[in-house]
């Protein structure tokens, strides 16, 4: 099968703007929220309003979308001659992306109830840090967990669409295989206990570099 260069490139372009465009919008997400109890993480949220805004946008515009392209042009690479699996494998990204996109409402949420805690004084406890647990915790956390779930298994059967067609060498494919197959591990863990996750992430380490 011929694919024109412009699959590739934009196929390129949307895995880069995922992995990128995660990395910066986590950053941001990050150094809005801080560390600490969730008493701590909403008054760090009502100070860094603008920087929660522009993750919350940037993974909207670019990471969700991303998602979406990435997973239609993998569809296209595929589907003339492995339709039911590359059919599948869109699904997985469609879904990692929805979720992803529904995850940020928790995300937003978190702007108004930052602001409303600290005009209250910062009360402890409260019913803000319940929301607070549930808006960033229970919400924005495990909706990235859940997209990551999705987001890994389409990779996997797209790495093994590339072992079966020998679209790219194979000693390149059975390392996408492998590399996937060990980030699925702590993407695992951190779903059942997210205490796991710096443990774990080490096993991300080989998809790095492919």
């Amino acid at each position: 099968m011929n694919i024109e260069m412009n699959t590739v490139r934009l196929l390129g372009a949307a895995q880069l703007l995922v992995i990128v465009g995660g990395l910066i919008t986590e950053r941001l997400l990050a150094s809005a929220v801080g560390s600490g109890s969730i008493s701590d993480i909403l008054v760090n949220i009502s100070e860094n309003l603008n920087r929660i805004r522009i993750s919350n946008l940037a993974a909207l515009a670019i990471q969700s979308t991303a998602m979406v392209v990435m997973g239609v042009l993998y569809y296209f690479v595929f589907s003339q001659e492995y339709k039911i699996i590359a059919l599948v494998a869109l699904g997985f990204f469609l879904a990692a992306a929805i979720t992803f996109a529904v995850s940020k409402i928790g995300a937003f949420a978190l702007i108004p109830l930052s602001q409303e805690f600290v005009e209250a004084g910062a009360p402890e406890p409260s019913y803000f840090q319940k929301l607070g647990n549930f808006f960033y915790y229970g919400f924005d956390r495990q909706g990235w967990d859940i997209q990551m779930l999705f987001m890994t298994l389409g990779l996997l059967l797209v790495q093994y669409l590339f072992y079966i067609s020998g679209y790219i060498p194979r000693a390149l494919s059975i390392w996408g295989l492998v590399a996937i197959c060990l980030l699925l591990i702590p993407t695992l863990l951190q779903l059942y206990d997210r205490d796991f996750l710096p443990a774990a992430q080490i096993l991300a380490i080989p998809y790095a570099p492919y």
